[in-house]
This record gives C-alpha cells, sequence and structure tokens, in this order.
C-alpha cells in the first residue's frame, strides 16, 4: 500500500508505483470521485488517450421515424 504526506501547502505527491499504474504523466489531470464514503483518484482522459476508442464499432443507425 502507498501512502504519502501532505506539506505545508497542503500539496501531496503521488507515488510513483501509483502513478505508474495509473499511467499519469507530469502535466496530466487527475480527480477524486466519492464512492461509497470513500474518495478514488483517476486520471482524467486526454483527447489522445480517447483516439480510437470507437474503433471497429458498428455505425450509428437511425431507427425509421414515422414522426417526420
Amino acid at each position: 500500500m502507498s501512502k504519502a504526506r501532505v506539506s505545508a501547502k497542503n500539496q501531496i505527491v503521488i507515488p510513483k508505483e501509483v502513478r505508474d499504474e495509473l499511467g499519469i504523466k507530469p502535466g496530466e489531470e487527475v480527480h477524486f470521485p466519492r464512492v461509497n464514503g470513500h474518495f478514488r483518484i483517476e486520471k482524467v482522459p486526454s483527447l489522445a488517450d480517447l483516439r480510437g476508442i470507437w474503433k471497429g464499432a458498428p455505425p450509428f443507425v437511425r431507427e425509421h421515424d414515422d414522426r417526420w
């Protein structure tokens, strides 16, 4: 288990093993969602991370709508 100390400026350094596992690099953002009364640390995906996410997905097909 990793841990960090809060500085006098209320800052923490994310331990290297956590950064490596989450793929967090300098300048990237993280957020802290609350889940079941606990906070989690999650990487905010960048546009580069999202590139190709829908590759191979079936094309969007709109069903016929008689209202038009």
